[in-house]
């Protein structure tokens, strides 16, 4: 049983990662975090 929770966890991983990559959500997660952590610092 464990085993199979472990796959299908994966699995799920796996698609929500395509997912991601695919609608180039990973471009807005960069420039959010360059913004949160120029402003935390002070400069943006």
């Amino acid at each position: 049983m464990r085993r199979w929770a472990t796959y299908s966890s994966l699995a799920v991983f796996v698609a929500l990662l395509a997912a991601g990559l695919s609608l180039d959500e990973f471009r807005t997660a960069v420039a959010n975090a360059i913004t949160i952590c120029l402003s935390c610092i002070g400069i943006g």
